[in-house]
């Protein structure tokens, strides 16, 4: 049997990491600015979460959720006061497509509606309810029904109430748009999905998955527009490589046995993992580094000559180029052994760990500084 073959692979085979460090089976030694699509928020092998997955390990990785675990509560209280949302509720699940998925299903169930708003260049997911709100028509296969989305312009406050209506189950946005070229959705904007929701009883959904858990200077990126949203799901990070999600709910949103249901979400393993990252994440304070190196870093690179903008808040940067952003990324990945992302041909995407420092950003500035150069 051969892979199904639907990643395009760089010739790199990774075989060890540690902080922001990762090294090839040939031993060549790499920078990770990327962090697997900004899944490694802590860094890579962090001590204290390599202790607290082992110890769980050695006492039982998995059970279903038919039994009491306690990891979960633990998780949830913790979440609830970092985040600044100790009120909601916690659904976990195993990635962002499906905490999305299930953020948009209990905002039918809540509401009674069918009929979902999204926007243009957003990207939710691929499985099917999240696929259908994500703005990429060629990941959309027949079977995906979109007849109850409406896509609206990122960012546009003109038009919403003519597309937020009472017939409207779910409005969902990312607060920084990932693979749509890190776009930041504006205070206002959100502000008025927030008052139109409100007029409409529709369930406001802020897809965090990318630009939550710390990544941009606060735990969610819309805390900086006041926004209080109906859910916030998260993913990437959340585990630090471990697969997991969740779906933060606002207390008017009602639980029932039965209404939300998996396998594998909220495991012993998964908790572990996800109560290691936040505990590293209010020691070391790494939402205030991570406000404090993204800013550095977007002074610096505007000063760049060539640089033609540089978008993102906190850890979540893109910097856009003139030209196709095709060959500096090649240059800084097997010249300088840097790896960075991409988001369409001209934005080059960081995404690294929370911890890194300004010796990092300081080799990553003059090795792009070298390829511009060149």
């Amino acid at each position: 049997m051969k892979l199904f073959d639907v990643y395009p692979l760089y010739p790199i085979e990774l075989v060890k990491a540690q902080g922001v460090t990762l090294w090839d089976k040939k031993g060549q030694s790499y920078t990770d600015l990327y962090g697997g699509h900004a899944v490694i928020s802590i860094g890579h092998s962090h001590p204290y979460y390599l202790e607290k997955m082992t110890e769980q390990l050695q006492k039982i990785g998995f059970y279903s959720n038919s039994v009491i675990i306690s990891g979960q509560e633990e998780l949830a209280e913790k979440l609830g006061k970092i985040s600044g949302y100790p009120d909601y509720q916690l659904f976990l699940t195993n990635s962002g497509a499906e905490s999305n998925e299930n953020a948009l299903k209990l905002a039918s169930f809540h509401t009674g509606r069918k009929k979902v708003v999204a926007f243009t260049s957003a990207f939710h997911g691929r499985t099917a309810g999240a696929v259908a709100v994500t703005d990429n028509p060629s990941i959309v296969a027949p079977i995906n029904d979109t007849s109850h989305v409406t896509f609206h312009p990122f960012n546009q406050v003109e038009g919403l109430d003519s597309v937020i209506t009472v017939e409207t189950a779910a409005v969902i946005v990312e607060g920084i748009q990932g693979v749509g070229g890190i776009q930041v959705a504006s205070t206002e904007f959100l502000q008025a999905l927030r008052k139109q929701c409100d007029v409409t009883g529709a369930q406001l959904i802020l897809d965090s998955v990318q630009c939550g858990y710390g990544r941009s200077g606060k735990f969610f990126s819309h805390q900086y527009s006041g926004v209080q949203p109906d859910m916030m799901t998260t993913a990437k990070g959340m585990g630090n490589g471990f697969p997991m999600g969740g779906v933060l709910i606002a207390p008017h949103i009602k639980a029932s046995y039965g209404l939300l249901g998996t396998t594998f979400g909220g495991n012993h393993l998964a908790c572990a993992a996800g109560n290691a990252v936040l505990d590293v994440i209010k020691e070391e304070n790494l939402i205030e580094n991570a406000a404090k190196i993204g800013q550095y870093l977007v002074e610096q690179l505007n000063q760049f000559s060539g640089v033609k903008e540089v978008r993102g808040k906190g850890l979540m940067i893109g910097i856009e180029f003139e030209q196709p952003v095709g060959p500096i990324r090649d240059a800084l990945l097997f010249t300088h052994h840097i790896f960075c992302g991409y988001a369409g041909k001209h934005t080059l995407r960081l995404l690294p760990s929370l911890a890194i420092d300004q010796k990092v950003a300081d080799h990553f500035l003059e090795s792009l500084d070298q390829v511009l150069k060149a």
